[in-house]
């Protein structure tokens, strides 16, 4: 029986949608021949993780179905005797990398890729606190759905179980890599208040993510395309699409992946939204097949994000994802050089030369960086209000920013050297049992 992950990282109170991923792993393990560990990666405070674990409670049980929900002292237990079992350089710089005090997206999820390696499962499929389904005459509309049919299956054999193929025949002996879809409804990154104060200082600090010699139209379509998803078309019946996937069309809150990420981690930045997109331009770049498909989750905001203090922390969250570009698009430009190379003999990915662009990467002048910033003080200061406050912060905080973007790159070099040792090693190491669990 094939085994799968299905994972749901939060650090905010999300019990509807405990329930409603529940509802897709039920959906797995009822028309696929699938054993689902359902895997709760819990950050929250106390209070909040009790009404989650009722949450679990009230999961309907099923013998292919096995739920963990692991608070972040159980999180911690099974990363130290991972990483003692490793026997990798600077243990501890690790664990820190692995389950940092801040919030890191890339680093939540990593642990998901280690955790599932201990399960034993094949794949890891991830969905977000702050989404949820799009639903058809009452019932859900689950992405599950095509990531089974295709996930870990040669292109070949994947290419009658979607709607087109648009993957070159050279590919189609590969298996297939990622399936993955978008969202609708608001924004991926919560910036549409700019757009509404001030078009073009939206499109001056939406453009800070393009590479600095993109032309003005290059930059103008990206900002054009970026963080809308699928924008707001509702779901009415399944297209699916075999392909190199763009990663545009796609999104981490409705994504799964086969074999990468075992060879390559997430960049584990703290405080950075973004970082956990990395593999989604390996897959592309390495000229792995993938499947697009329109089973678009719903994205929508929390609360939190409009008080003063939310708006402070999501903008720096945003301007270090503007800062780690400079980086990344130096990252992605070399891997598209390399295409097929980044792959060796098996057909996976060589992790070493990852790394080693990383550790390139780091070298980069941050005169770009520097400019952006000067971007982002005049951007903010024409916002006014809470913005200008921000901008302020942004000017104490320069240096700062600056040597952290480069030392994030440095972190994922490391973690990626480290990442084959530490999956080797998770595969040998147990799962704190989750109370109340029966198997």
């Amino acid at each position: 029986m094939r085994r799968i992950c299905l994972t749901l990282p939060t650090n905010r109170p999300c019990s509807a949608t405990i329930a409603a991923v529940a509802e897709e792993a039920a959906y797995a393990a009822e028309h696929f021949d699938t054993e689902v560990h359902l895997l709760i990666l819990d950050s929250c405070t106390a209070p909040v993780r009790a009404e989650h674990a009722e949450a679990v409670r009230r999961i309907p049980g099923d013998p292919r179905i096995v739920v963990h929900h692991l608070d972040e002292d159980r999180q911690r237990d099974f990363l130290r005797r991972v990483i003692d079992r490793a026997a990798v350089m600077k243990p501890d710089l690790l664990l820190d990398l692995m389950l940092p005090a801040g919030v890191s997206y890339g680093a939540c999820t990593n642990r998901a890729f280690l955790i599932a390696a201990a399960l034993g499962c094949e794949s890891v499929h991830r969905r977000d606190s702050d989404s949820r389904y799009q639903a058809v005459d009452g019932d859900n509309v689950f992405p599950v759905h095509h990531e089974l049919l295709s996930l870990g299956r040669r292109a070949a054999d994947a290419a009658p179980e979607v709607t087109e193929n648009a993957l070159a025949v050279d590919h189609m002996s590969k298996r297939v890599a990622m399936v993955g879809s978008s969202f609708v409804g608001e924004l991926s990154v919560d910036i549409g208040e700019i757009l509404r104060i001030d078009p073009a200082v939206y499109h001056d600090v939406v453009g800070l993510w393009a590479p600095a010699h993109w032309s003005d139209e290059q930059r103008g379509q990206l900002v054009d395309e970026s963080f809308r998803g699928a924008g707001s078309d509702a779901f009415t019946a399944d297209h699916s699409m075999l392909a190199l996937v763009d990663p545009m069309r796609v999104d981490m809150c409705n994504i799964s992946f086969h074999g990468v990420h075992e060879r390559v981690p997430l960049p584990p930045a703290t405080d950075t939204i973004g970082s956990d997109y990395f593999l989604i331009h390996l897959v592309h770049d390495a000229a792995l097949p993938g499947v697009l498909h329109n089973r678009n989750i719903v994205n929508f905001y929390t609360g939190e994000r409009r008080t003063d203090s939310g708006l402070i922390a999501y903008q720096l969250r945003f301007v270090k994802f503007l800062l780690s570009m400079l980086y990344f698009n130096f990252i992605y430009d070399e891997m598209a050089r390399a295409g097929g190379r980044l792959l060796d003999d098996q057909g996976q990915v060589r992790a070493s030369v990852v790394a080693r662009l990383a550790r390139e990467s780091a070298r980069l002048d941050p005169g770009e960086n520097v400019r952006r910033l000067d971007v982002l003080d005049s951007a903010y200061r024409k916002l006014g209000g809470r913005y200008a406050e921000f901008a302020d912060l942004l000017w104490q905080r320069r240096e700062r920013l600056l040597d952290e973007a480069r030392g994030d790159i440095e972190d994922f070099a490391l973690l990626t050297e480290a990442w084959d040792p530490l999956v080797r090693a998770a595969r040998l190491t147990s799962v704190p049992a989750t109370p109340g669990q029966q198997r």
